[in-house]
């Protein structure tokens, strides 16, 4: 992406994608968009192109992904969803002026606001919230699971055939702590040769 910054974490999974804006939450965060054009450019990767961003609309975009992370742990750890996450999720759902529309090739995308109007911040965030809805009610064919990694906890949706995922991500967590077991391993087996 853009230099200085680090790359996006994408998944398949719109809403703990956005969540994923923020990442190693128990260990040193790193904030994957911490400015406005930042925040654009993730949408636009995402297939949710907005004109302009401003700072007060990245923290609105940082408190939705907060506060799908909130509930979306809790649900994941089977406890009672945060209230103050709720309203937030709920508040940013009808906020906007987002549309499902069919593309001529058959696929869905979305449409941020009336055709002739520029596409807002809050137009894009209205879809985040719907996906977090949709998976944080359980109408989606998956389960909602936290990252095994100490250092990440991320919020993520397992849709593997066994729903037994561990990892946020296999080439960042999942591979650091097979490294971290096989550097173990290695150190066992040198101070047992000698």
């Amino acid at each position: 992406m853009r230099a200085g910054f680090p790359d996006f974490r994408l998944g398949s999974v719109l809403a703990t994608s956005f969540t994923a804006t923020l990442t190693e939450r128990q260990g040193d965060a790193l904030e994957r968009v911490p400015t406005p054009q930042r925040l654009i450019d993730w949408l636009a990767v995402n297939g949710l192109a907005v004109d302009s961003c401003t700072d007060a609309q990245l923290e609105r975009a940082r408190e939705l992904r907060e506060s799908i992370h909130a509930a979306a742990t809790a649900t994941a750890l089977q406890e009672d969803l945060p209230s103050s996450a709720i309203e937030i999720i709920n508040d940013c759902s009808v906020q906007g002026r987002a549309a499902a529309v069919l593309t001529p090739e058959g696929e869905r995308r979305w449409r941020l606001g009336p055709a002739d109007s520029a596409s807002r911040v809050e137009d894009a965030l209205c879809v985040i919230a719907d996906d977090a809805v949709s998976i944080i009610a359980g109408e989606r064919d998956g389960r909602l699971a936290l990252c095994a990694s100490p250092t990440c906890r991320a919020a993520f949706f397992d849709t593997s055939q066994s729903r037994t995922r561990k990892w946020c991500d296999m080439n960042t967590c999942g591979n650091r702590q097979k490294k971290a077991r096989f550097n173990a391993g290695q150190g066992r087996k040198s101070s047992s040769a000698k």
